[in-house]
């Protein structure tokens, strides 16, 4: 993706773009590897983390478990979300990059599995990483029948949604098609909010909002679609992503978006949901936990609504991926695939969906997600779900010109063809 992030808060700032911290979790090395059928020394190692806070802290307290059960010492290294693309290149273009990192899934972005592994900068994985990557977006961590990245965890591009927010205007359940949201969008003015709050002047979530509704317009009838648009089979002007941008101008002609919408940021987003003047907002799904700690809301998280005659279908990526520096010693190249594969195990999978507020990278249900996630249970225990589109497309130039060419819908600068055919002029660039 270009300019996007997401476990916590990180995933909105991610690939966007100095030293925050290093925190060394100490233990006792020499313990044997979890499962190993022998008796190696396993030697301590390094691992580079985005960090949007220093509450951020997923990747380190998963890495404090592993240190504690088996006394093997990870240098953890958080670098602030917004530097860490710089400094990941950086380092790993000077020889000096951590052992292990965490990267984004897919290519043709700066920090992405295939981009750097293509470069040569990475080591290939071992089974237990390949065998949690969810069916279809295999391409999105190897190249050449090898695998890179080990995924983290699943993230939902979606709308978090305020149920008792919209009950007390009367909207009693969560649309179940695009034309009862439209309708909503009145019954939410009428009771003076709207359905819908977007950061206008942040292209990051407007292309959220145009990924979020992909799943129905492009993908669930054509998910092969970003491979015959490499083959130039398709094109962006003469496919779903034309419904797309209408239906985004029909939303906005309808009242859905907040007012002022051309101008609004991510505190939009943030006091509209959190005030409850805003019902739902295109932000990635770990958001909702947070919002409803700090604000005392029960937001879910929910698939943007079907067409009518459609049925539900979502984006569901496997997030953020671990992968090891193929410039890494010998030891620490084992050491750290000893710890991928005690991290690709569902205990500990489970253990980092919590931490993160994602989803577990396996075996997500009704039980085990958290309550947030659970009107998303059924579409991924049932495969009702694509990958993040952006994460295959050949450049960021294709996403920027849909982020940044909503922008201009909003203000009335672009136009539905000019987007389209400045999607297609980048991919072809």
């Amino acid at each position: 993706m270009s300019q996007l992030t997401a476990t916590k808060n990180t995933r909105w700032v991610l690939l966007s773009t100095p030293l925050a911290a290093a925190l060394v979790l100490a233990g006792c090395s020499g313990t044997q590897a979890p499962g190993s059928t022998e008796d190696p020394t396993l030697a301590g190692f390094s691992l580079m983390v985005p960090q949007a806070s220093e509450l951020d802290d997923p990747y380190e307290q998963l890495a404090a478990q592993y240190s504690e059960e088996t006394g093997v010492e990870i240098e953890v290294l958080p670098y602030q979300a917004e530097s860490y693309n710089n400094q990941l290149t950086t380092q790993l273009q000077g020889g000096n990059a951590a052992d292990l990192m965490v990267l984004i899934p897919g290519g043709g972005q700066a920090v992405t599995v295939t981009t750097i592994a293509e470069s040569g900068f990475l080591a290939p994985l071992g089974e237990a990483s390949s065998a949690i990557i969810p069916t279809g977006q295999e391409s999105l961590f190897g190249i050449d029948g090898e695998i890179y990245g080990q995924p983290t965890a699943l993230a939902p591009t979606s709308l978090v949604w305020n149920g008792p927010g919209g009950q007390s205007v009367g909207i009693e359940q969560y649309p179940a098609t695009y034309e009862d949201l439209l309708e909503d969008c009145a019954t939410a003015r009428e009771g003076g909010k709207t359905v819908m709050v977007v950061a206008g002047t942040i292209s990051f979530n407007t292309g959220l909002l145009a990924a979020t509704m992909s799943a129905t317009r492009v993908y669930q009838e054509n998910p092969d679609w970003n491979e015959q648009r490499s083959a130039g089979d398709v094109t962006f002007a003469d496919s779903g992503w034309r419904d797309l941008l209408e239906d985004i101008v029909e939303m906005n002609d309808a009242g859905c978006f907040q007012d002022g919408v051309a101008g609004g940021t991510f505190d939009s987003i943030t006091q509209g949901l959190g005030g409850q003047t805003a019902l739902s907002a295109p932000v990635p799904g770990s958001a909702a936990a947070q919002i409803n700690q700090g604000a005392g809301l029960e937001l879910n998280v929910q698939a943007f609504p079907p067409a009518e005659g459609q049925e539900p279908y979502a984006v569901v990526s496997a997030s953020y991926a671990w992968a090891i520096n193929a410039a890494a010693e010998d030891d620490a190249k084992i050491s750290a695939q000893a710890f991928l594969d005690w991290a690709a195990e569902p205990e500990q999978a489970q253990t980092f969906a919590d931490l993160s507020g994602l989803i577990p990278i396996s075996g997500a249900t009704a039980e085990t997600v958290s309550a947030e996630y659970e009107p998303m249970a059924a579409l991924i225990e049932s495969g009702s779900y694509t990958g993040f589109p952006v994460e295959t497309w050949p450049n960021p130039a294709v996403y920027d010109a849909l982020s940044v060419g909503i922008q201009g819908l909003f203000t009335g600068q672009n136009t539905v063809d000019q987007i389209l055919d400045e999607m297609d002029a980048a991919w072809d660039a």
